[in-house]
């Protein structure tokens, strides 16, 4: 619990520093830490032994450099992020298919080849949107932040105090419907909340209610998701790398769904407009 504690002290320190320091510097430790957290994320998938045969050295690191380039593509010299860049998915996925054509002894079939692609798109676009939004509104950022973090921490804490019902043990066994349900209520209203007086008034608050709703559900889900990932290679933490909290993927498992989401609602939002 003492490691649990100084590893949040300090990830909660290392976020309000990069709230608080300027653009400039900011922006370039955002970039540094989105490609070394992408590698580390990277790194723990590639370590999911049941999930996928090892794969050959050469096609490990052609993921790695595709998927730091989806990652870092769009950064500039004026400290601009533009978002993705579709010549890199393009290019990831060439590369990481064509050699599947060639491969004769099974090392490398199409099962691995697709494995691999979905691996490095999923998490080089989840860190390619995470420095997008922090690029173009960090505030908005902690939003999305605060949604998987209240929700997370509610469901725990109401679950252990008042969850009866199982909510899918199977795949995780220790929450619960209670859990779920209080932790998406209450993380809906704290983020409402925040939102309504940090970002803009102007918004209709059921409209924003009912986003910040289903950002929390799609949270849970992301947390499901991962978790079973956890039980079919058996494992109880992707990683060692945080003390107390396990690896990357366990402490963004809830915000990859979470932001995802959010690109989406507003993109359909934007299409109604």
């Amino acid at each position: 619990m003492k490691k649990r504690i100084t590893t949040a002290a300090i990830l909660v320190i290392a976020v309000i520093l990069l709230f608080i320091i300027p653009n400039k510097i900011s922006t370039i430790i955002m970039a540094v830490a989105a490609g070394i957290l992408a590698a580390l994320a990277y790194k723990e998938t590639l370590d999911l032994k049941e999930s996928h045969k090892p794969y050959p050295k050469l096609m490990t690191i052609i993921g790695f450099i595709c998927m730091e380039l989806i990652t870092l593509n769009s950064i500039n010299a004026s400290y601009i992020y533009n978002g993705v860049s579709f010549a890199a998915i393009g290019l990831t996925i060439l590369l990481l298919l064509i050699p599947s054509i060639f491969d004769t002894k099974g090392k490398y079939t199409t099962k691995e080849a697709f494995y691999l692609l979905g691996t490095t798109i999923f998490i080089g676009l989840f860190f390619n949107l995470l420095m997008l939004l922090f690029f173009g509104n960090k505030w908005l950022l902690l939003y999305l932040i605060l949604i998987a973090t209240m929700t997370d921490t509610f469901a725990m804490l109401i679950g252990c105090l008042i969850g009866k019902h199982k909510l899918i043990p199977k795949v995780s066994p220790k929450k619960s419907i209670e859990g779920s349900i209080a932790g998406s209520l209450v993380g809906t209203i704290i983020a409402s909340i925040y939102y309504y007086n940090v970002i803009t008034s102007n918004i209709n608050i059921i409209g924003l209610v009912l986003m910040t709703l289903s950002l929390s559900i799609l949270g849970q889900l992301g947390d499901l998701l991962f978790s079973k990932m956890k039980r079919e290679n058996n494992i109880k933490d992707f990683s060692n790398i945080m003390p107390g909290h396990g690896g990357i993927l366990d402490r963004f498992d809830s915000m990859t769904f979470v932001i995802y989401g959010y690109i989406i609602i507003i993109n359909i939002i934007n299409m109604i407009r």
